[in-house]
């Protein structure tokens, strides 16, 4: 596969777009650019100076402008003066790509735009959210949605090419300790926590909104009478903490709100359940991490989630307490069940693609649109 510009002697020159970024997008541009740099792809990534800090994208052999979140003229002049020599333009999540349509705007530079996530509005912002999406799926040459929902969307918002491109789980993120090395680590952290004699349940992400939490604190009143009490970790920060703080405490739950952690396949390791009670994001990282941890996983139905566990999880409707708390009580009664449940989620782990599939993919993408047209 090639890695050249039409011009066939430069390398391609590729500057990929994020915004604010979830860690799905950011572990995603991170691994990618990686793969492109490594095939001879020169790699310019445009995201908040934040997302460089977190995620090192200098570190795998791209260079990273910093260009804020914001769509104001400034961040798309700077973004169109990055544009100026690239020969193709892939702009990831919604609002990185309105801001990459603009900057190109009068410019024949392809564009490609990835979907990561389905997102939610109300009332008169649907309406705007509609709009928005209909611009950008419009504006992009090719539209990859990393399930088959967020595909269809885009089709039905008017992409003229929309095609489904599964996002690799990074290798960083895999769990990676061998088994008997995580049954050391386990009872460690199992201590950490206050654990050692009691159901360890564990929930990871960013406490807003669309993550389903106030169901989780609704669903954690059954398993409270329980013997022995499991206990509820919660990894992640968000503008809800203090919300979901006060009603920890008010309402007496058996739940920690533990911060943002970067030891998260430790966390997994020593969980008895992974909770996924709402994700907007098509290919949830805590769903891939806890099935390749062979902990299993209830999970609210929502967004790409079903197509991306199979059968190997339990889920549950979204916005559903009791649905969700008798998932919990079930397995944790039953551990023929939860065994069966671990078989599965290494089984539906392999089918999902490599990171080097990702990234060939991709480049077939931009070989494509970049390709010289043949004389006539």
């Amino acid at each position: 596969m090639s890695s050249h510009s039409p011009h066939g002697q430069s390398p391609l020159r590729t500057v990929q777009v994020l915004g604010g970024g979830s860690a799905g997008s950011c572990a995603h541009v991170r691994s990618l650019t990686s793969g492109l740099v490594a095939r001879g792809v020169r790699v310019t990534v445009c995201a908040p100076a934040e997302a460089d800090h977190a995620y090192d994208f200098t570190g795998v052999g791209a260079q990273h402008v910093p260009v804020p979140r914001r769509n104001d003229p400034s961040s798309v002049a700077a973004l169109r003066a990055v544009c100026g020599d690239a020969d193709l333009v892939h702009a990831h999540g919604l609002h990185a790509a309105l801001r990459a349509a603009l900057a190109l705007s009068g410019r024949r530079v392809p564009l490609v735009v990835t979907w990561h996530t389905r997102p939610y509005a109300e009332g008169a912002r649907a309406h705007l959210l509609r709009a928005l999406e209909r611009r950008v799926a419009r504006a992009a040459s090719v539209v990859l949605g990393s399930s088959s929902d967020l595909v269809d969307r885009a089709r039905s918002r008017g992409a003229r090419d929309a095609r489904l491109a599964a996002v690799a789980l990074p290798a960083g993120r895999r769990p990676g300790a061998a088994p008997e090395e995580s049954d050391g680590l386990r009872p460690k952290a199992r201590a950490e926590l206050g654990t050692t004699d009691r159901p360890l349940l564990v929930a990871v992400g960013s406490l807003d909104r669309h993550r389903g939490y106030d169901t989780l604190l609704d669903a954690t009143h059954a398993w409270s009478r329980l013997d022995p009490v499991p206990l509820l970790v919660i990894a992640g920060e968000g503008p809800l903490r203090g919300a979901l703080q006060r009603r920890i405490e008010d309402e007496g739950l058996p739940v920690r709100l533990i911060g943002r952690r970067d030891d998260i396949g430790e966390l997994l390791s020593a969980a008895d359940l992974a909770l996924l009670p709402g994700c907007p994001e098509s290919r949830s990282l805590l769903a891939q991490e806890a099935l390749h941890a062979r902990v299993p996983l209830v999970a609210a139905a929502t967004a790409g989630l079903p197509e991306l566990v199979g059968d190997a999880a339990e889920l549950v409707p979204p916005g559903d307490p009791r649905a969700l708390a008798g998932a919990v009580t079930a397995l944790l009664a039953d551990p023929g069940r939860c065994e069966r449940l671990r078989d599965r989620g290494t089984r539906q782990a392999a089918t999902w693609p490599t990171e080097d599939e990702t990234v060939a993919q991709v480049l077939s993408v931009y070989d494509e649109l970049t390709r010289p047209l043949p004389l006539p």
